[in-house]
């Protein structure tokens, strides 16, 4: 009898319930309950994850698998059409709207069977590795099977791949395969390194629209217009017998006009290929005569395709450091990626190198000047040809005089060394390399020897400042400037205070003057020169106190890097920001100290990948 009651009393207290549920819900009023939180389903996140497991088990033991897939070489692979059809459109449409859905075999022709088997293991796996090896034809394959995340995987992994060697093959790839944001990559990935892509079998194997395209670009990036036609000419010798006819055409969108007067002269007037044609013996004039027009009539010169000048995009850019003493002279290279926030290594020198000075060209070749190796000062120059495939540092023209701690600044593309110590004495003599005669030549000399001593390059005008005048045995606050028109140097208004050691920059029309030391005291302080003032001012003081670093301006802002604050190299970097006036340190330092080392700003080569 109890447990009939009970029975009794579960059931009415469910027909009650159900009585209740069954009112219309117009009826019922929702009665809110505070101090109650909403309720939320159980959320289990590797449910899905371990079903997928179970699934992929169950395919490798062919269990439960209603498909069979094959391809032309007879690979069969199976599955599940649920599941295939649950990832890839292609499939879906393929077992529900066409005459494979009511069969558990079929052959899908054209398809790699290895990006097949890739293709359905990510289908129940999520994950696939994408390699040299296999890309070719998983990204065809993920395109035909409509699997977007692997053909993003692709892309991106063939992007993080573009070198020169290689570039144009993937741009044809991408466009075959309408990949446009591959193709839009990879096209200013040409364009940016234009240089070097021409040097290699791919830039060859064009076609003669593929070569007009790529050289009628306004963004190529090149050091001047005497590669673009450096190019089509071996593009032309490559198959003469077959290309010759097609010179014209090619030189049409050659900008022959800004290529130098000497230039033409001596190499493109020369060139065999052109004697033969009318049509490019009529580029020649046309350049020829605009050089006559720009000395002599300016305002005359006519304006077409070939005289408006590229205007690339650029490369990102980096820092480059140089050797230097930490404590003693270091052969080590490094180079901050500002996009990254990280400092990488980059190649050796061949020898030891401090004191010495760095400048970049713009075919982009650096350059290591003089300096100290640990025992002697030099006269040594060594190159790296960062448009290399593989940039190494070689030796190059030596100066014609020893110099440690000078000044080295490039000029007109030619290379100033200013001042500096022989190892007896401090000089007041300069010199300069001339890239177009490969020589080194005496200029005029400073009124004042000057070793540690700053140079900077501001409206084409050559100034040296500061330093140590071991004749007087004085740091020095005078500045003088060299006028390269005229071989002459003239003082210009002095600093505010005596620096020897000091970093010299430019940044949008002014000089900088940071740190150095007069005598036994380091410097943190800064001042600023203006041509159109004539006067030096101070700015702000760094945060540390700095001799003997380097000074560079990029994006806006101006970088001092390393130094010594008398008792320390440092591996720290400032950064000023002229317009706020404020110093802020970097928040990567170097790998280590370094005083006393070259820093320029290159733009990143395709070999320094992060």
């Amino acid at each position: 009898m109890e447990g009939d009651n009970l029975s009794t009393g579960v059931t009415g207290l469910l027909l009650r319930y159900a009585s209740q549920n069954s009112l219309d819900e117009s009826s019922q009023k929702q009665v809110p309950r505070s101090g109650r939180r909403e309720r939320t389903p159980y959320r289990n996140s590797s449910h899905t994850v371990r079903a997928f497991e179970v699934l992929q088990s169950l395919r490798r033991d062919e269990v439960f698998c209603d498909i069979k897939l094959e391809t032309d070489d007879n690979t069969v692979v199976f599955g599940h059409k649920v599941v295939l059809a649950s990832a890839s459109p292609y499939f879906h449409a393929m077992f529900t709207s066409f005459e494979e859905s009511n069969k558990d075999h079929v052959i899908i022709r054209e398809l790699d069977s290895t990006a097949l088997k890739l293709l359905v293991d990510f289908i129940y796996t999520a994950q696939i590795m994408v390699s040299e090896e296999n890309v070719q034809v998983l990204l065809p394959a993920a395109n035909l099977l409509q699997l977007h995340d692997v053909q993003d995987a692709c892309c991106d992994f063939l992007q993080s791949q573009l070198h020169p060697t290689n570039c144009l093959g993937i741009k044809a790839f991408a466009d075959l395969h309408g990949c446009m944001e591959l193709l839009s990559s990879s096209e200013s990935y040409i364009q940016q390194h234009f240089s070097e892509v021409v040097e290699g079998d791919e830039f060859l194997s064009l076609s003669s629209e593929q070569v007009v395209k790529l050289i009628s670009s306004d963004e190529l990036t090149v050091p001047s217009e005497e590669k673009v036609f450096e190019c089509v000419i071996c593009w032309v010798n490559y198959e003469s017998s077959c290309r010759k006819d097609m010179l014209p055409k090619l030189m049409e969108h050659v900008r022959l006009p800004l290529a130098s007067k000497e230039y033409l002269l001596k190499r493109v007037e020369e060139e065999p290929l052109l004697k033969n044609s009318l049509e490019c013996k009529d580029y020649i004039i046309e350049a020829l005569n605009f050089h006559l027009l720009k000395s002599e009539q300016p305002g005359t010169i006519p304006k077409t395709i070939r005289t408006k000048p590229r205007q690339p995009v650029g490369l990102p850019k980096i820092i480059l450091v140089v050797g230097g003493q930490a404590p003693k002279a270091i052969r080590s290279v490094e180079w901050y990626d500002p996009a990254t926030n990280r400092w990488q290594s980059g190649p050796e020198m061949s020898t030891r190198r401090c004191r010495a000075g760095l400048a970049v060209l713009k075919d982009r070749r650096v350059f290591a000047v003089g300096g100290f190796n640990g025992s002697l000062r030099v006269r040594t120059v060594d190159m790296l040809d960062l448009s290399s495939p593989s940039p190494c540092w070689v030796p190059t023209v030596a100066m014609l005089a020893r110099r440690g701690t000078l000044g080295v600044a490039v000029l007109d593309n030619c290379i100033y060394a200013v001042g500096g110590f022989d190892g007896t004495s401090g000089l007041n003599s300069a010199e300069v390399f001339d890239c177009t005669t490969q020589e080194w030549r005496m200029v005029s000399s400073m009124s004042t020897r000057r070793s540690s001593v700053g140079v900077g390059v501001l409206n084409n005008l050559l100034y040296a400042v500061g330093g140590y005048d071991g004749l007087s045995r004085q740091c020095l606050k005078s500045v003088e400037c060299y006028h390269p028109s005229t071989d002459t140097w003239t003082p210009v208004a002095e600093m505010c205070v005596r620096r020897s050691g000091a970093g010299v920059g430019v940044l949008d029309g002014v000089m900088y003057a940071v740190g150095g030391h007069d005598g036994p005291e380091v410097r943190n302080s800064v001042e600023a020169y203006r041509p159109s003032t004539g006067v030096w001012t101070s700015i702000a003081d760094m945060h540390m106190c700095r001799r003997n670093a380097g000074v560079i301006a990029l994006d806006g802002l101006l970088y001092v890097v390393g130094g010594d604050d008398g008792a320390s190299n440092l591996a720290s970097i400032e950064i000023y920001n002229p317009n706020t006036n404020t110093w802020s340190m970097l928040t990567a330092s170097m790998n280590i100290g370094r005083s006393y080392a070259g820093v320029v700003v290159i733009d990143k080569p395709p070999h320094f990948n992060s």
